[in-house]
């Protein structure tokens, strides 16, 4: 039995991978540096993308094992970010409120901090999460 809390959702995992070729799956399990290949590569030649299918059981698991729960959820944070990051929603949530405003008022730093939220907010719900634990 694992003493492990699941952080991310595999259901999520596999949705984001049908838009796979983008690289979104890659950066929700926590891989920017290959999510950005894919994505810059159009899922590695669609090669990468479909071998993703039958990896994400293995992704889901490590980022369980590295990532730590609590009182922000990954998955919440991650849909917030993929489709309200312009409005600074997800950092909001995570209760950043000043950069959430500026996000806000900036377009999410004019894309360049939505970019940046893309590489690090694994990371970022793992700090709140240690904060508020």
């Amino acid at each position: 039995m694992s003493t492990t809390a699941d952080t991310h959702l595999k259901t999520l995992g596999y949705i984001l991978w049908l838009f796979g070729f983008t690289g979104s799956h890659r950066f929700y399990y926590g891989r920017p540096v290959t999510g950005t290949i894919w994505f810059f590569t159009f899922g590695l030649f669609l090669v990468g993308w479909l071998i993703d299918l039958f990896l994400i059981p293995r992704m889901d698991r490590e980022a369980s094992l590295r990532y730590r729960s609590g009182p922000v959820n990954y998955s919440v944070a991650w849909i917030l970010l993929t489709f309200l990051g312009f409005l600074g929603v997800h950092r909001m949530y995570m209760g950043k409120w000043i950069s959430g405003v500026i996000y806000l008022l900036s377009f999410g730093l004019f894309g360049l901090g939505i970019l940046y939220d893309f590489w690090t907010l694994n990371d970022q719900v793992t700090v709140v999460n240690g904060a508020k634990s």
